[in-house]
C-alpha cells in the first residue's frame, strides 16, 4: 500500500503495526523511531523494521503514512519535532486515547500538504514495549477516526484500507464525541481499577496476604486494567480531563444509589441493576468483542505470534 511507512514510537501499538506491516506486505520500507536507544536495540534484535534511528525527522522522511504512537502529551511535541521532515502528500496519524487534546496539539505543526488524520484503534493489552506487539492485536476490533473540516476523502479513505488490512473495523465521529463515548467505556474503567487495587494496597495487612491468595474471585481482573501503562494513563487523565470527570460524576451518583439499595436491603433494585448490567455483557459478545468461554477465554486465546 505503501513505499515508506515510518513508525514513531514502539510500543505494543506500533510493534504490532510492525508486525502486522511486515506480515502483510503493506509497505516496502519501514522506519521506526524511539527515544530510547535500549527499545530501539530491541526493536532491531526483533526484526520489526527496515530501518531503526532516534532521530524522528529521520526516520518520517519521504515517508507516505506516518503513525504516532506515544503517550498524547508528547504528541504535540512529536509533531512539532518532525513538521520540517514531512513530505507533501503524506498522511500523518496517531492512535491516541483522546482526541480533542491531540488534535489541538499536532494540528498546529502540521505543514500544508499533509492530510492529517486523527485516529484511535481500541485494542490493546496492559502489557507495553516492543515485546508485547502481536499482529492479531486489531482484529475484528474498531478503529476510530475524527477527521478535521476539509479533510481529503481519498487519503482517508487509504487510510481507512491500511486499517481494513489490519484487521480493523472502521469508523468515524467527532471528536468531542470519541473523547465523551471513551471516558466510559474505556477511561472510567481503567479508574476505577486504579483505584480499587490502590485502595487494597492500602490495606497492607490484606494485601500481603488474602488478597493476592484469593485474587481469582474477582480482584484479578481489576489488576489486569491496573497493570497498564502508568504514563499513558497519567497523560490520559490529563488530557481528557472534563470528559472524565462529568463520568466520574454520573458514577458517583450511581454508586451512592447502589449504596442506598444495599443498605435498605431493596433487593429488588439489586437484581434488576444485575440483570440489567449481564444483559450489556451479553451484547458485548453477541458483537463479537469478547468470546463466551468459561474464565473469559484466558485459556482458550493463544497468540502464538506474541514476543
Amino acid at each position: 500500500m505503501f513505499e515508506k511507512i515510518a513508525l514513531v514510537g514502539i510500543g505494543l501499538i506500533g510493534s504490532s503495526l510492525a508486525r502486522i506491516i511486515r506480515r502483510e506486505g503493506l509497505a516496502r520500507h519501514v522506519a521506526i523511531s524511539t527515544r530510547s536507544e535500549t527499545t530501539l536495540a530491541r526493536a532491531s534484535e526483533l526484526g520489526l523494521g527496515s530501518s531503526y534511528t532516534v532521530d524522528a525527522k529521520e526516520a518520517v522522511r519521504d515517508a507516505d503514512l506516518v503513525i504516532v504512537s506515544v503517550p498524547v502529551g508528547a504528541s504535540g511535541e512529536v509533531a512539532e519535532e518532525i513538521a520540517p521532515a514531512l513530505k507533501q502528500g503524506a498522511i500523518l496519524t496517531d492512535v491516541g486515547s483522546t482526541k480533542a487534546s491531540v488534535i489541538a496539539q499536532m494540528q498546529p505543526h502540521v505543514p500544508d500538504g499533509v492530510h492529517f488524520i486523527p485516529g484511535h484503534p481500541l485494542a490493546g493489552t496492559e502489557k507495553s514495549g516492543p515485546d508485547a506487539g502481536f499482529a492479531e492485536l486489531f482484529e475484528n476490533r474498531w478503529c476510530i477516526f475524527t477527521p478535521l473540516p476539509g479533510t481529503d476523502p481519498e487519503a482517508l479513505e487509504r487510510l481507512s484500507e491500511f486499517w481494513r488490512r489490519c484487521g480493523s473495523n472502521i469508523d468515524t465521529m467527532d471528536s468531542q464525541h470519541h473523547d465523551m463515548t471513551l471516558a466510559i467505556v474505556s477511561h472510567l474503567p481503567h479508574i476505577i481499577a486504579y483505584n480499587i487495587v490502590g485502595t487494597a494496597d492500602d490495606l497492607q495487612s490484606v494485601t500481603k496476604s488474602e488478597v493476592i491468595k484469593y485474587s481469582a474471585s474477582g480482584f484479578r481482573d481489576f489488576t489486569r486494567l491496573a497493570a497498564s501503562d502508568p504514563t499513558m494513563w497519567r497523560d490520559v487523565c490529563l488530557h481528557n480531563k472534563d470528559a472524565i470527570l462529568e463520568m466520574l460524576a454520573r458514577f458517583s451518583e450511581d454508586l451512592a444509589s447502589l449504596q442506598r439499595a444495599i443498605r435498605w436491603g431493596d433487593g429488588e433494585k439489586l437484581f434488576d441493576l444485575f440483570t440489567r448490567t449481564r444483559a450489556v455483557r451479553r451484547s458485548i459478545i453477541e458483537a463479537g468483542q469478547d468470546i463466551d468461554v468459561p474464565d473469559f477465554g484466558r485459556q482458550a486465546v493463544e497468540h502464538p505470534s506474541k514476543g
